[in-house]
């Protein structure tokens, strides 16, 4: 292969090094290091505004989701979706991939999602999701400070009529969540709330948080009065677990958005 001809498969970005796309000659390689180099066609170069791709391998894709785009489709929208945007990713690198989603975030919280590219792998997540899953944590901003620091909060929780979550003390009725959470700073009304769930249900942050009098700030579906971010309040930062493969223990964190300590320094 000449030199001339080198050079335009790193132009064209027909190069990747350990998956990602390279064009320098120069770049420095590593002892173990992957290069590929694909002459039919340029490596598919992923960007978009919403989705950022955290970690990715034969078997999983982990992302970091913007507030406002929904996991999953529902009725009122097929497109504009996480999972639509990392299939339609995994699909460009390789035609015959499939992909499954292991969890689901609330459309306006923000954080990390876990994508399986198999789908028995993404039953065994979701079957043992106790076993695999060691550690979620999350950030939110509150209206008004909880009178308590540091507490954990146990309830049941169940749909009400309105089609919203609510806590109740009859453990036949609801399904039981488990929420410890430690103020990290506040200012006038609004606090910074450093929130560990060891249960995974369905709205179960929010209603706890309003069930403290605390509501997170911009969620009117729970009781809040304002919404200084534009947005729900609400950002999954840290992301445990065992790779359900490699037995490898995956351990995912992200920032702080900056409107949630801003508002409360």
């Amino acid at each position: 292969m000449s030199r001339t001809e080198v050079k335009n498969l790193l132009k064209y970005e027909h190069v990747a090094l350990k998956g990602e796309v390279v064009t320098q000659f120069d770049t420095p390689l590593l002892p173990d290091d992957v290069v590929e180099i694909n002459f039919g066609r340029p490596f598919y170069k992923f960007n978009d505004p919403y989705v950022n791709i955290l970690y990715e391998d034969e078997w999983l894709v982990v992302i970091e989701k913007a507030s406002g785009l929904l996991s999953v489709a529902n009725d009122n929208s097929r497109d504009n979706n996480a999972f639509r945007i990392v299939r339609d990713y995994v699909r460009n690198c390789n035609p015959e991939s499939r992909l499954y989603i292991c969890h689901r975030l609330d459309q306006y919280t923000s954080g990390i999602l876990v994508f399986s590219k198999d789908e028995d792998l993404m039953r065994e997540l979701r079957s043992n999701w106790g076993f695999y899953i060691k550690e979620r944590k999350y950030m939110c901003v509150t209206e008004n400070v909880p009178a308590i620091p540091e507490d954990t909060i146990r309830s049941y929780l169940i749909e009400n009529s309105r089609m919203q979550m609510c806590s109740t003390n009859d453990s036949e009725q609801g399904q039981l969540a488990v929420t410890h959470y430690r103020v990290i700073q506040s200012r006038d009304r609004y606090a910074l709330i450093d929130v560990e769930i060891f249960t995974g249900k369905k709205n179960q942050i929010r209603v706890h948080m309003s069930d403290l009098g605390c509501p997170i700030a911009g969620d009117r579906k729970y009781g809040a009065e304002t919404n200084p971010g534009r947005r729900l309040m609400l950002h999954n930062y840290r992301f445990t677990f065992i790779h359900p493969v490699t037995g490898e223990l995956m351990r995912f964190s992200l920032s702080t958005p900056q409107i949630f300590r801003k508002l409360t320094q």
